[in-house]
């Protein structure tokens, strides 16, 4: 079943639709075989009813959705862009960090990655080739920023983990928040860093500096350099400070949880559009149609993962998968080993979406009678094991042939930048990604620490 699943999603078949197809057809099949009960099937709609439809932690997607399509529209992006690279022009790879810090405030405000890729390779990618930044190191830096929305809440992602673990999505985020902050640390510094060593790689043409281009007479004098860019630096960091803590102080003040937080995160979206007076019903039209279209894609295949986990669990699936691994009897370490292996090697193929709705319902269980000991105890072990796959995931968008934040960089980028350029800059951040990774495995308190600190 797992073998037949895989091979149709080459296909290019919509997900939902392979799904949810190949549960029915190996339903049938099985009933054929006297394997299952035709009144088992009977009950599926009622787990897709029961766990998608009715669910109430899945409403805070379409409203995270939402509120990221209004900030999409809003040019918040815009204004942030210009203000950071004024701001650090003498700073090594400045364009290239102010960039990053855009991707960094973009997931702690938006959380969603297509968007995050498109809106940073449309305003940053054409500049940063246009002032000499080498094409692999500003495609990478891109590609990278905009991911950080999969694992900085509020991100989508969290609230599916959660839900199929059936966890506190709260919690889930309030764990993946420290590692979140320490890879974009990481990448921050790669970046000054790689600036510095090798400037070339960050230069305009002919090995000037960043800035050096403006001509002198055009450059602001020194009351005007010392404050105008800092007030509009200040005035455009308003908008995404302002949601972050709508979204993500309400829900570590334990004032809201995340489905109404989300709710807090869309209306506060739509207020700042309206603060800058692009609110039009052209526009609300625009941005509900996008929403209804991402939501229904992502629900979709909730309903067919929800099929297809039902069925392969009633067919003994979870079973085979653990033997597979060895079970408890291999060791707690080598089975953990083993799925985030198997989850990275599914990241070459699939997006994040195929992968938690397939592997999480069928690892998770394993995972919770796992005994590590002193490294990690009782209820923690989901929520580490939870941030683990996390940044495992966030591997899925960079790592080719199908890193889907490769795709969506490359048909927004200019025509001349090539696929070969964008597969070498993503392969520094992936190894990071992947030290991240190997910290929080040696270190759990980088993930439990601060939700025991504010949560207990």
């Amino acid at each position: 079943m797992f073998a037949t699943l895989v091979v149709l999603l080459f296909t290019g078949l919509p997900v939902g639709f392979v799904l949810g197809g190949t549960a029915l057809g190996f339903a049938g099949l099985a009933i054929a075989l006297d394997e299952m009960r035709l009144a088992q099937i009977g009950l599926l709609s009622n787990r897709i009813f029961g766990g998608v439809v009715e669910n109430p932690v899945l409403v805070a997607v379409p409203m995270f959705i939402l509120m990221g399509t209004f900030l999409e529209r809003s040019g918040m992006a815009e204004d942030l862009l210009e203000s950071l690279s004024t701001a650090m022009r003498r700073v090594p790879a400045g364009l290239g960090l102010a960039v990053m810090l855009i991707g960094i405030l973009l997931a702690a405000s938006t959380g969603i990655i297509g968007a995050s890729v498109v809106m940073l390779t449309l305003l940053a990618l054409p500049t940063m080739l246009r002032q000499g930044y080498d094409p692999a190191f500003s495609s990478g830096i891109v590609a990278a920023a905009g991911t950080l929305g999969i694992l900085i809440p509020p991100s989508i992602m969290l609230v599916v983990m959660g839900d199929l673990l059936s966890i506190s999505v709260g919690r889930l985020f309030v764990a993946a928040l420290l590692p979140g902050m320490m890879l974009s640390a990481i990448y921050l510094t790669y970046i000054v860093l790689r600036g510095a060593l090798q400037p070339r790689l960050a230069a305009l043409p002919g090995g000037r500096a960043l800035g050096a281009d403006v001509p002198r007479a055009t450059k602001p004098g020194p009351a005007a350099a010392s404050s105008a860019p800092q007030h509009g630096l200040l005035r455009s960091l308003l908008a995404p400070l302002f949601l972050m803590v709508l979204v993500l102080g309400s829900i570590l003040a334990g004032w809201a949880t995340p489905t109404e937080a989300s709710g807090v995160g869309a209306a506060g979206a739509m207020l700042l559009v309206a603060a800058r007076r692009r609110l039009t019903l052209r526009l609300a039209d625009s941005v509900t149609r996008s929403s209804i279209a991402t939501t229904g894609m992502i629900f979709f295949i909730f309903v067919g993962a929800t099929a297809f986990s039902y069925v392969f669990r009633l067919l003994g699936g979870d079973q085979v998968v653990s033997d597979l691994v060895g079970g408890r009897e291999a060791g707690a370490w080598v089975v953990l080993l083993s799925i985030l292996l198997l989850v990275f090697v599914l990241g070459f193929f699939f997006d994040w979406i195929e992968i938690t709705l397939i592997v999480l319902p069928i690892f998770a269980p394993l995972v919770a009678t796992l005994d590590f000991g002193d490294h990690v105890q009782g209820a923690d072990r989901i929520y580490w094991f939870a941030t683990l796959v996390a940044i495992n995931l966030q591997t899925s968008f960079l790592t080719p042939p199908f890193g889907f934040a490769l795709f969506y960089m490359k048909g927004a980028a200019p025509p001349d930048l090539r696929m070969i350029d964008v597969y070498r800059g993503i392969i520094p951040f992936v190894l990071m990604q992947v030290a991240a990774l190997c910290a929080i495995l040696a270190i759990p308190e980088i993930a439990l620490w601060l939700p025991d600190a504010l949560m207990n």
